[in-house]
């Protein structure tokens, strides 16, 4: 732990590891195995058509693996629960996800990743009416504010923690852009460094600027375990400022 504590020094948050917090990590799947991980603590693969959940959450494609290789990185003692909606591909439906994020609700999840999102406003009503569900019970959702230059929803929503991507911003902090009273998060597009393989030739993008800010929100989360969404929101800005 404290060789973990060190590495972490002169980041936001730098005394937390995420020490009891829940994260849903919504995507691919995880493999927990993979040595970025160190292992899950549950998790499960939503369907939009069945009612019953399977607990086959192995990631097939690596990205939802690679997502939690992030968190763990940041909040190396949070809970990482594995919530698959995606199988061999990155396609979904809104029902899955709205699924996936009530499946987080029913485990009491702290914090939930969710490193997609989608442009199409008619999804609004359906995913405000979870969101607000989530908001009830206390549950930081972290994801996508925009994507392809458009507002993803549920990102864009004031009642998440938005992120986007920022191609030159270190690893080992986040910035803060928007308005004091609607703050947008920005987080480096990358994820960890896989050993002997090129940044370029990694995975990269949107999912690792939400996945990056997940970690540190995990790390605010165990700090602050009691504070509202709009306070967390608040004291995640006044970190961030800090360290940038």
């Amino acid at each position: 732990m404290m060789s973990q504590i060190k590495k972490i020094a002169n980041q936001p948050f730098s005394d937390h590891t995420g020490r009891g917090v829940k994260v849903g990590i919504i995507d691919s799947g995880v493999n927990p195995a993979h040595p970025h991980v160190g292992g899950v603590a549950g998790g499960a693969r939503i369907s939009s058509s069945e009612s019953v959940y399977s607990n086959d959450y192995l990631d097939y494609i690596g990205h939802g693996t690679a997502v939690a290789g992030a968190i763990r990185e940041k909040a190396p003692d949070a809970e990482l629960y594995a919530v698959k909606v995606f199988d061999r591909a990155l396609t979904t439906n809104i029902d899955a996800i709205t699924r996936a994020i009530d499946w987080c609700l029913e485990k009491e999840i702290d914090v939930i990743n969710l490193s997609l999102g989608t442009v199409n406003a008619e999804h609004r009503e359906k995913i405000e009416t979870v969101v607000a569900r989530a908001v009830k019970k206390g549950i930081a959702i972290v994801a996508a504010s925009e994507m392809s230059d458009q507002p993803s929803l549920p990102g864009c929503l004031r009642a998440v923690i938005g992120v986007i991507m920022d191609w030159e911003c270190p690893r080992d902090i986040y910035k803060v852009t928007g308005s004091s009273d609607d703050p947008v998060f920005v987080a480096s597009a990358y994820p960890r460094q896989i050993p002997g393989v090129p940044r370029e030739r990694n995975l990269s993008g949107i999912s690792f600027a939400v996945a990056n800010m997940t970690g540190f929100v995990a790390r605010a989360r165990e700090f602050a375990p009691e504070m509202s969404l709009a306070e967390l929101k608040s004291l995640l800005e006044s970190e961030g400022k800090k360290h940038h």
